[in-house]
């Protein structure tokens, strides 16, 4: 008997991602019926794939593309035994022969996600420790690097015959190799997205027999050509990911180093030219692959090097430390680092390390590479006491389960945080939280005592670092602004009170000028520490700067003969300091809030101008250079002229003619990689971060549509298939571009036209209800309060959404009411009052409720970044809104939101429901 969709959507309500789960089921059975058909039988398996598709999207399009998965993970599923290396070989090399037309490349691909199924769903089940889920996952790994060596040595002595060398007798016996692991490799804690850093290591010199096409070569040639073979075989990607991304950076001699050494070689640089970091790298070494003695060996000879007897304990901390504070210099980021942020993993990392190095000259029992063995055999040994043991290892199982998550989502090597409330309100609910402040309070509880430890072990230095790292914007209560308020009071009150600049260098004026920022903006401080070039910028608003040619500064730092690296630099180099000089002058009161959405407009068109060009020049193919390039359409804010601080951009690339498939026929291939280079240049990260989320996603048909469109197909699509929603988000385009003569313009224009006979094909009712169903389907998913002591000024009721949809109804009701120039809410209120289809009551409460909010929401964004909820239980960042808009208190300010709220709603409901 079927499983009934009643269940089935009860199944789907529990998971943290319920649209996830139903979207991908859906997908399924329209791509696999017969395989869906069997799952719709079975409860249990279900639930694990929904419980897949809501965690991992990633998995759910693997499951999508393989349905022949599903059968063997309902097999697998059940079974609670942790798979060893040699379990993991015979599964690969009965997936090879099933799948023997495959390049082992891509066969390793698709094994390793086959596995990743299984495993996963043990992870966010909970079905097993973290040590077990990362020694597994570090097995699978150990088994494809065995079973690409197999295929590399065979593929090699087909070339050159097999490699021989002299042992201490002088007689001749064959050569062999071990692929060494280091890092989360070599210390079984592999994560799902981990690079894996190798070293290769052969026996020793000699030559081979030349039996083979190529003839003889040195053992040295060989060996270097068979580590490359097999880097190539797990790391190549061959249409649908590499199994892996190797990393060769740790070996000696780093990048100029050759790709394998000798055993002989690779002792003696160790014991003789190694420097500190690279012994301490070898504290987690082990062999993955090949012949282990050969690495027994090596160990051997170099291990009282790594773990020195007699050291000095403070030299030891020390020289962990130093490291320790390099990486923090060179990751710098505004956004939370499981990995890399105070109190994130590599600092228990390092803690057991420093504490290894320390005393482990003396007592090899401390010379695990395992960092949760580690730090449970330095707390037997007193060195950690056992409340500190307890803090770190339930800190470490918290992070190593957050990383998962992040990393699952999309596969990506990512340990940052997501901005985004929604996102963050998911996360959440992944890591078995009620709510996103839950979370965050773990987060909190447990990187502080991380730190706490990380502290105590390396004394002044760390307390120092800390110091600093707090003005850095690494403590997750305080990076994620976007998000919901934590309910603790704001880090950087400590700064304020300090009352100094967060690095040296800055002359009296500078420091002033920082100290207004940090009073008013802790966003904007951590954009300056975390940037210290930007002290440039810390000098009086400049009075020109209403009339500033943002697209002259794009365009003499983006030359047209810098490669695109250097494109990329300049543009983030000359957004930043431009977005912090608007910022200063907002925070002196030079310039109103109209004039800082209006100037920080004209830079995102400058941005996308010298963007578009940019992804022209640089276009790796050179057919279709004489195209015209796409022009753009803007929709939300970028389209009304009112971008703010966080804002995405949310656009279409409009270019070419229509092919019959209704996309663009014409250079179709170039012009998709100019937008996708295009996009890349706007929101790509480095490390000082990105310009620009850019949002493509109103296109037609969405996700499933081409990048760019042509206007006549964009035509068609409103005329004939776009969603009322849809609609709602095309009334408020604009073309970006030199007026109504250029491409975008004319395109322009020719789209509203087609909105308007679209409209007058509609039934006015049917207009209305869909506008209020989606409406409240918003609310509903994001709007409603999870305390009495919260506010969603966006999405709950009588929020900022109430206002747009009442607004864009009226208008795509009432297609000729507001002129195509007049685009900000507040003139199009002005607008629909004058042509009588808004009462003047519902008129005033519209624009006093949206002159609050939006005031409110871009103070938000000015002080702490963007945030759709605000709640009291952060009571010192209220303040700061409150004084910000010149209201006396936090009290004031909720008084103040309360009454706006219920009038917008009353005016909401009489557009509405009359």
């Amino acid at each position: 008997m079927n499983i009934q969709p009643s269940r089935i959507e009860t199944l789907a309500d529990e998971l943290p991602s319920p649209g996830s789960a139903l979207r991908f089921l859906e997908q399924f059975t329209e791509r696999n019926p017969s395989h869906a058909a069997k799952i719709l039988k079975n409860e249990g398996l279900l639930a694990d794939l929904l419980t897949l598709a809501s965690y991992s999207p990633i998995l759910a399009a693997t499951l999508v593309q393989n349905p022949e998965y599903v059968g063997w993970l309902s097999r697998r599923r059940a079974d609670p035994s942790l798979r060893s290396k040699e379990e993991l070989l015979e599964s690969l090399a009965r997936f090879s022969l099933t799948n023997s037309q495959l390049d082992p490349s891509v066969l390793f691909a698709r094994f390793r996600r086959r596995e990743l199924l299984r495993i996963f769903i043990r992870d966010v089940r909970r079905l097993t420790t973290i040590a077990e889920i990362t020694e597994e996952i570090s097995s699978l790994a150990d088994a494809i690097l065995e079973n690409a060596l197999r295929i590399a040595r065979q593929e090699m002595d087909n070339r050159y015959g097999a490699p021989f060398e002299k042992n201490d007798k002088g007689k001749e016996q064959p050569s062999d190799l071990v692929i060494v692991s280091l890092g989360k490799l070599g210390s079984k804690e592999l994560n799902y997205s981990s690079d894996i850093d190798l070293l290769f290591i052969y026996s020793g010199d000699g030559n081979t027999t030349g039996n083979g096409t190529k003839g003889s070569v040195t053992n040295r040639e060989y060996f270097s050509k068979l580590s490359e073979a097999v880097i190539r075989l797990v790391g190549r990607s061959g249409g649908e990911g590499s199994a892996y991304r190797v990393d060769m950076r740790l070996r000696p001699h780093g990048r100029v180093g050759a790709l394998a050494l000798s055993l002989n070689e690779t002792v003696r640089y160790y014991l003789t030219e190694a420097r500190n970091w690279e012994q301490q790298v070898l504290i987690r070494s082990r062999a993955s692959a090949g012949n282990d003695p050969i690495f027994r060996e090596f160990f051997d000879r170099v291990e009282d090097a790594v773990f020195r007897p007699g050291r000095n304990v403070a030299d030891a901390l020390a020289e962990v430390f130093r490291s320790k504070e390099k990486i923090d210099l060179e990751q710098r980021s505004d956004v939370f680092d499981v990995k890399l942020g105070r109190g994130g993993i590599r600092e228990i990392e390092f803690i057991a390390q420093a504490l290894q190095l320390a005393y482990g000259g003396s007592d090899r029992w401390l010379r695990a590479p395992h960092t949760l063995i580690s730090i449970s055999r330095l707390a037997d040994r007193a060195h950690i006491t056992s409340e500190e043991l307890s803090h770190l290892s339930a800190a470490y199982d918290f992070l190593r389960r957050l990383e998962h998550i992040l990393q699952m989502e999309h596969g990506l090597q990512t340990h940052s945080l997501p901005r985004e409330p929604e996102r963050l309100e998911i996360l959440a609910a992944k890591m078995r939280f009620a709510d996103e402040h839950e979370f965050h309070a773990a987060l909190f509880d447990h990187t502080e005592r991380v730190s706490h430890v990380f502290r105590r072990v390396f004394g002044g230095e760390a307390d120092a670092v800390a110091r600093l790292t707090d003005a850095d914007g690494d403590d997750p209560l305080k990076v994620n602004k976007t998000s919901a308020e934590p309910q603790t009071a704001n880090p950087h009150d400590r700064i304020v009170k300090e009352n100094a600049a967060p690095f040296p260098g800055l002359d009296p004026q500078q420091s002033s000028i920082f100290r207004r920022i940090s009073q008013v903006s802790p966003k904007f401080e951590q954009m300056i520490v975390s940037m210290p070039r930007l002290a440039s910028v810390l000098k009086p608003p400049d009075a020109d700067l209403v009339t500033r040619d943002f697209a002259a500064a794009f365009t003499s730092a983006a030359h047209s003969d810098h490669d695109i690296a250097s494109v990329l630099a300049s543009m983030r180099k000359t957004w930043s300091e431009s977005i912090l000089e608007i910022a200063i002058a907002e925070i002196f009161e030079n310039i109103s809030i109209d004039e800082s959405r209006r100037l920080q407009t004209r830079l995102a068109e400058a941005s996308i101008g010298v963007a578009m060009q940019a992804a022209g020049r640089h276009s790796p193919d050179s057919r279709g250079k004489d195209a015209a390039l796409p022009a753009v359409i803007a929709l939300g804010k970028l389209g009304s002229g009112t971008l703010d601080y966080g804002s995405d951009l949310d656009i279409v690339a409009v270019s070419g003619e229509q092919s019959e498939n209704g996309g663009v026929a014409e250079n179709s291939e170039w012009i998709a990689r100019i937008i996708e280079r295009f996009v890349t240049l706007l929101s790509g990260m480095t490390r000082e971060g990105n310009l620009y989320r850019v949002d493509l996603r109103l296109r037609p048909h969405g996700r499933n549509g081409p990048l760019g469109t042509s206007t006549v197909a964009f035509e068609e699509y409103i005329r004939n298939t776009a969603t009322v929603w849809e609609l709602l988000a095309y009334i408020q385009m604009r073309a970006i571009g030199d007026g109504t003569d250029s491409a975008a313009g004319r395109s322009e224009a020719a789209l509203r036209l087609a909105i308007a006979e679209r409209v007058g094909r509609e039934d006015p009712s049917f207009i209305k209800s869909e506008a209020w169903n989606m409406r409240k389907r918003l609310e509903e998913a994001h709007g409603t309060p999870r305390s009495r002591h919260e506010a969603n000024i966006k999405f709950g009721s009588g929020g900022l959404l109430d206002v747009y949809f009442a607004v864009r109804y009226l208008q795509l009701a009432n297609i000729t009411a507001v002129p195509a120039d007049v685009r900000t809410t507040t003139g199009r209120l002005d607008a629909l009052l004058r042509a009588g289809v808004l009462s003047a009551a519902d008129h005033a409460a519209f624009s006093a409720g949206h002159a609050f909010l939006s005031t409110l929401d871009h103070t938000i964004r000015l002080v702490s970044g963007r945030s759709s909820r605000i709640t009291m239980a952060n009571r010192p960042m209220i303040d700061r809104y409150a004084r910000r808009m010149s209201l006396d208190t936090a009290e004031a300010l909720f008084e103040q939101l309360a009454f706006h709220r219920i009038a917008v709603r009353e005016a909401f409901e009489n557009v509405f429901l009359p």
